[in-house]
């Protein structure tokens, strides 16, 4: 896993508030996500403890799933 501060400030994530069209389509992607086969298999690799849908913590894996996943793309 990459360390966060090994990614330049442009690429990091800020922290914002989202405006309720974003709101909803976050809880649209995390759910989508979260069902996902391999979502359920990086979490099993990360040793993550599996969370209910209204869980702060799957906003937080659901994140983590998505930027590797990305970023295994990129190469």
């Amino acid at each position: 896993m990459i360390n966060s501060a090994s990614i330049p400030q442009e690429y990091q994530t800020p922290s914002l508030e989202l405006v309720p069209e974003d709101s909803e389509m976050w809880e649209s992607l995390k759910q989508a996500s979260a069902a996902s086969s391999g979502f359920q298999r990086w979490q099993l690799e990360q040793d993550c403890t599996p969370c209910t849908p209204e869980d702060a913590a799957l906003d937080k894996q659901v994140t983590s799933y998505l930027r590797e996943t990305l970023e295994t793309l990129a190469y």
